[in-house]
């Protein structure tokens, strides 16, 4: 398995080699499409890519936590997290190429 990080550098010179965008045009696509992603979450909408994964948002309850240390009650607020789910495709790709290994 590979340590290489995919950064958003990466995948603006994967658009401007496959698509034939400029490298601007390109990192420019890259930036829209993240901002639109973004923003929808930011909106409370969740972003479902098809044979990739959902980006759902999710309110979690206020709850009594508790201080491993201490021992001591802690209460935790109610909070909105973000939660990806892979979809089946995503999945039993990585699946096959962990397999490979």
């Amino acid at each position: 398995m590979s340590d290489k990080t995919l950064t958003r550098a990466d995948l603006a010179e994967s658009v401007y080699r496959e698509v034939g965008l400029s490298r601007q045009e390109s990192a420019d696509l890259v930036q829209s499409v993240l901002a639109m992603v973004s923003d929808n979450l930011a909106a409370g909408q969740s972003v479902k890519l098809s044979s990739f994964g959902s980006f759902l948002l999710r309110d979690k309850r206020g709850r009594v936590g508790r201080n491993p240390k201490t021992g001591v009650e802690v209460p935790i607020d109610a909070r909105r997290v973000l939660v990806f789910k892979p979809s089946q495709v995503l999945k039993e790709r990585v699946d096959s190429a962990l397999s490979k290994d």
